[in-house]
């Protein structure tokens, strides 16, 4: 009997990913999903057992990628509030292609709600992970006289967290790289002890 074509899992992965966020959940049909992949129908189902199996295998790194993406940005600054900058900063600079295609896990609780315990919990899980990193930068920040001294550490964080979301929506209805610059700026504004440059990208160093 002929052995199943061997495949990179993780490329597969990232297949389903473009596809998933490209068309949706609800949208994405098995064979959809097989073809993208590049996988045979038996190799799919005792790899990924199906359809909502791999969406919840692709949600979940997509959310890990997020959350270290911003855990890079923010040890890649100078201090705390210039990693606060680059992690807002840093959804400014993404592709045109990818700001068309929005956030994922956005664009997942607008589709399916929250209704969903699975993808709930997935949601969840990073957004904890987030707001911890988010809380961090913010105490360092006051600490420091970065970020005046009034900003309630949780509520700072939460801020920037409702802004990066924000701006990932913003993206994909089209609004310029401009327009996101500002709306980051008039965020770290009104934590920051001092005003914010404007026409900076952001401190990286």
């Amino acid at each position: 009997m002929a052995r199943p074509k061997e495949f990179d899992r993780s490329v597969a992965l990232e297949a389903a990913k473009e596809l998933f966020w490209r068309k949706g959940y609800n949208a994405t049909t098995t064979e959809d999903l097989r073809h993208a992949m590049g996988i045979g129908r038996q190799s799919f189902y005792d790899s990924f057992a199906g359809k909502r199996e791999t969406f919840l295998e692709v949600l979940r790194r997509y959310n890990d990628d997020g959350v270290a993406q911003c855990v890079a940005r923010a040890k890649s600054a100078r201090s705390p509030l210039a990693g606060l900058e680059r992690i807002l900063f840093g959804l400014v600079e993404e592709q045109p292609q990818r700001h068309a295609l929005g956030c994922l896990g956005v664009s997942t609780i607008c589709e399916l709600g929250t209704d969903d315990p699975d993808v709930a919990a997935i949601g969840a899980e990073s957004g904890k992970r987030l707001e911890a990193l988010l809380v961090d930068l913010v105490r360092q920040a006051k600490a420091g006289g970065e970020i005046r001294a009034s900003v309630d550490e949780r509520a700072g964080a939460l801020q920037v967290n409702a802004t990066m979301l924000g701006m990932k929506v913003l993206a994909k209805s089209g609004a310029p790289a401009a327009t996101l610059r500002e709306v980051a700026i008039a965020t770290l504004d009104g934590l920051a002890a001092h005003p914010i440059e404007r026409g900076r990208r952001g401190r990286t160093n």
